[in-house]
């Protein structure tokens, strides 16, 4: 099965990637969807395409110089191709259960279009069907782990120090009837520095099936 959902997150990211044109800026996500999103960048850059990329973290940075595509350090990007741990019908996501939800976060919302690669596996009816990642500062983690559990959550410390040097808080909070709300409550709190609540951020989603690749957007 592993093998099969691979294939669709391979279809799915060689969907996106065909939409970067010669001379953009390219945000490169983390993990192992966005792993085929680089390779896909890196067999048309072998072809002549010639762009920069903003990866979102060091993991993406090193992945990024392997496969011989050029770095830049403005966030600032014309496109950029992640992949997402669940999807709503809204195109809500949650994000961040490889680790690096914060600078995704940052550089999906100073991209001019954030497009998501995904398996069909991924979509769901409504969000908080799996964990919530929470990037917490390590300073009273606990005690922001009781305010988290306050607002609904079950934390649990991730074995993981982030590469901004923070913990990560997994929050089981069960089906999320409204993302929005929960976002600004987390908002709120203090410790937390960034949650996996990405939304109205995804301009378009491209879902690998076993019938091809379907592309979903929001109608206007």
């Amino acid at each position: 099965m592993a093998d099969e959902w691979n294939s669709l997150k391979r279809l799915a990211a060689e969907s996106a990637v065909a939409q970067v044109l010669d001379g953009m800026v390219v945000g490169l996500g983390t993990g192992s969807t966005a792993e085929f999103v680089l390779q896909a960048l890196a067999a048309r850059i072998r072809e002549g395409l010639r762009i920069t990329g903003v990866p979102t973290s060091e993991h993406a940075a090193g992945r990024a110089r392997e496969l011989r595509i050029p770095l830049a350090l403005d966030v600032a990007t014309d496109i950029a191709i992640d992949g997402a741990d669940e999807v709503d019908p809204r195109l809500n996501l949650i994000k961040g259960r490889g680790g690096a939800l914060l600078r995704e976060k940052i550089v999906a919302q100073s991209s001019a279009r954030f497009i998501i690669v995904v398996d069909e596996s991924k979509l769901v009816a409504r969000l908080g069907m799996g964990l919530l990642p929470i990037e917490v500062v390590q300073f009273g983690w606990q005690a922001t782990a009781r305010r988290l559990h306050e607002v609904g959550g079950k934390p649990q410390r991730r074995d993981l120090i982030t590469d901004n040097g923070n913990f990560i808080l997994d929050c089981a909070f069960g089906p999320i009837e409204s993302a929005e709300s929960l976002a600004r409550e987390l908002d709120r709190i203090t410790g937390v520095v960034e949650h996996g609540l990405f939304i109205g951020l995804a301009a378009e989603v491209h879902v690998g099936q076993s019938s091809g690749v379907r592309i979903l957007k929001l109608p206007k």
